[in-house]
Order: structure tokens, then C-alpha cells, then sequence
């Protein structure tokens, strides 16, 4: 008896746990699709911002109000995977998509170029 109060607490813990990491993962994914540039979905083939703002929002919405256990966040953790893993990395692989400066950019370059005159 007493071990199986143990199992469920237990259980119920780590099913509280999973649901808290999929709200922060379906959290991250939203807030990372909201700061990119809309252009950037159109230059990477990927459908649009507005799309990716509702699909994530929903899987966002699904994972705070439905259990783990239930099919909605399931097909929400599906579209976070996909975004995460398909759509985030092409984005980021664009010009200017990512936070870092890579290609040897400096703080000084504008859209078009360096701003000091090329020196």
C-alpha cells in the first residue's frame, strides 16, 4: 500500500516535470519565431511568420491547459520539434538570421555594408 502511494507520487512528479519542460520548449520555440524577420520565412521557403506564430502559439496554449498524457500536446510537441529542428536552423543559416557574426562581420557593418566608408 504505502509503495504504491510512492510509485504514483513518484509517477506524478515526473509527469508534472515533463509537462513544465514541454510549456518552456513550446515557450522558446513562440518566442524565437516571434523575434525573427517575417522576410526570413519567405527567403527560407518555410511558410510564413504568421503560420508559425499561430501553430506555436496553439502547442504553447495546448501544453498549459491539457495534461501530458492527453493527444493535443502531443501534436503540439510535434509542430514545437518541427519548427526547432526544420524551420529554426534554415533561418538562422540565412544572412543575418543568426545572433552570431559569423563570416567575419563587425559591429560597424549596416545592411549593405560597412559603415565607415570600407576602411
Amino acid at each position: 500500500m504505502v509503495v504504491d502511494v510512492v510509485l504514483m507520487q513518484g509517477f506524478a512528479g515526473f509527469m508534472w516535470l515533463l509537462s513544465v519542460a514541454l510549456i518552456v520548449f513550446s515557450g522558446f520555440a513562440l518566442i524565437d519565431a516571434a523575434v525573427r524577420r517575417e522576410d526570413a520565412y519567405r527567403a527560407a521557403d518555410k511558410k510564413t511568420k504568421p503560420f508559425w506564430l499561430i501553430i506555436l502559439g496553439l502547442a504553447f496554449v495546448v501544453n498549459l491547459i491539457f495534461n501530458i498524457l492527453s493527444f493535443l500536446p502531443i501534436i503540439g510537441l510535434v509542430a514545437t520539434i518541427v519548427y526547432m529542428v526544420d524551420v529554426r536552423p534554415a533561418l538562422r543559416g540565412l544572412p543575418g538570421g543568426g545572433r552570431s557574426r559569423r563570416g567575419g562581420g563587425s559591429s560597424s557593418d549596416g545592411p549593405y555594408g560597412p559603415y565607415n566608408g570600407g576602411r
